[in-house]
C-alpha cells in the first residue's frame, strides 16, 4: 500500500501555510488540514479536531494542530521502499558494489542472486530472497559463490560502517548493479529485506537436466509465468555459456537458441547453454517468447526488469518502519 512520504521540507510547507492540505491513506486521516488562526475565531466550528460535513475532513485548529501534525510521522507507515526514509542509503549501496564488481564477475553476481531467490516455494512459503545463501554454499549447486559472496562482502562492510543492510538487499542490488554493468537495463530495488538466521530447506533449486515441461512446473510452484521463465533464462546471455558476447548483456541468449547451434555441434553440445536452456527452444509455448525477445531486445528489456523484480521480492520478510 502507497502512503505519503512525510519529508521535512514538506511538513514545514504543511505548517506555514494556512490552508494547506495532508492527504493519508490510512483509517482516519483521510483528509486533514490546518486551520489558520481565523478558521478557529469560532468556538462552535470546531475545538481541537472538529468534523466538518460528512466528507471525513478533520480541522486541526492552533498549537494543537500543529502539534498533532508534528507527531503525524509517528503514526503512518513510511514506504518499505522509500530507501532514504527507510535510513537504508541506496547510493551508497550501489557506489560500493561499483568499486569491486566488474564485468568479468556479473555472470556470477547474478547467479548468486539466482540461488538465494530462486529456493522459494509458494506451497509453503519457504526459501526466497532471504541472505540465507551465505549459509549454504557447501551445496554441491552452489559450487563457486563463495567468489561471489566475498564481493558482495566487502561492499557490505563498506556500506555497514554507514548503516547497517541486509545480505539479501545487498545481493538483490548487485545483481541488478551486473546487469546495468553489462550494458542491461536499470532495475531499481525495493530495499528493506530482513535476513533469514538458518539455511532454507535443500532441494528447492530448479535442476539443470529438467526438460521443459519439468522446468515450467518449477517455475510456477515458485510463482512465476512460462514468460516470466523465458524472460529470466535470458541472464545465461552473461558468462560462458556460449550465448554471445560472455560480458554484455543483451538478447543474443534467444538468437542464439532459435539457431540450435547444439544440433551440429560434432558432439560439442555440452558447450552451449545448459540441457534446461536448450529444453526451451524445444518447447512450443516457450518458443513464442523467445522468438519475441530474439527480434526485440526492448521487450526481453522490460519483462527481464520486472521479472528480476519479482524474483528478488519472492519469498522476503520485509522490515516495519
Amino acid at each position: 500500500m502507497t502512503t505519503t512520504a512525510l519529508t521535512t521540507s514538506f511538513l514545514s510547507t504543511a505548517l506555514i501555510s494556512s490552508d494547506s492540505q495532508f492527504r493519508a491513506k490510512k483509517g482516519r486521516c483521510s483528509n486533514i488540514r490546518i486551520a489558520s488562526s481565523v478558521d478557529c475565531c469560532s468556538t462552535s466550528r470546531c475545538t481541537s479536531i472538529g468534523e466538518s460535513g460528512e466528507s471525513g475532513n478533520r480541522i486541526l485548529c492552533g498549537r494543537r494542530g500543529l502539534v498533532f501534525m508534528a507527531s503525524l510521522p509517528c503514526f503512518l507507515p513510511l514506504p518499505a521502499d522509500a530507501a532514504q526514509l527507510d535510513g537504508i542509503d541506496y547510493s551508497i549501496m550501489k557506489r560500493e558494489i561499483g568499486k569491486v564488481l566488474s564485468k568479468g564477475k556479473a555472470a556470477g553476481m547474478l547467479r548468486l542472486v539466482f540461488h538465494d531467490a530462486g529456493t522459494y516455494d509458494t506451497q509453503d512459503s519457504s526459501g526466497g530472497m532471504n541472505g540465507s545463501i551465505i549459509l549454504e554454499l557447501d551445496r554441491p549447486e552452489n559450487t563457486g559463490l563463495n567468489k561471489s559472496v566475498k564481493i558482495v562482502k566487502k561492499a557490505k562492510s563498506e556500506v555497514d560502517t554507514v548503516i547497517p543492510v541486509s545480505w539479501a538487499d545487498m545481493i538483490a542490488v548487485a545483481g541488478a548493479e551486473a546487469v546495468s554493468l553489462c550494458g542491461g537495463p536499470t532495475i531499481p530495488i525495493r530495499l528493506g529485506r530482513m535476513d533469514s538466521m538458518e539455511a532454507d530447506p535443500e532441494g528447492k533449486l530448479p535442476e539443470e537436466t529438467l526438460d521443459a515441461s519439468s522446468l515450467k512446473q518449477c517455475f510456477q510452484q515458485k510463482g512465476f509465468s512460462v514468460q516470466e521463465l523465458v524472460a529470466l533464462s535470458g541472464a545465461h546471455t552473461l558468462g560462458n555459456k556460449g550465448f554471445g558476447n560472455p560480458t554484455v548483456f543483451d538478447n543474443s541468449y534467444y538468437k542464439i537458441l532459435l539457431e540450435k547451434p547444439w544440433v551440429n555441434s560434432g558432439g560439442m553440445t555440452n558447450m552451449i547453454g545448459l540441457p534446461t536452456d536448450r529444453a526451451l527452444a524445444e518447447d512450443k509455448e516457450c518458443l513464442r517468447w523467445i522468438e519475441k525477445y530474439a527480434n526485440d531486445q526492448s521487450s526481453f528489456f522490460n519483462d527481464f526488469s520486472s521479472a528480476y523484480k519479482k524474483l528478488v521480492n519472492s519469498g522476503a520478510r520485509w522490515k516495519t518502519v
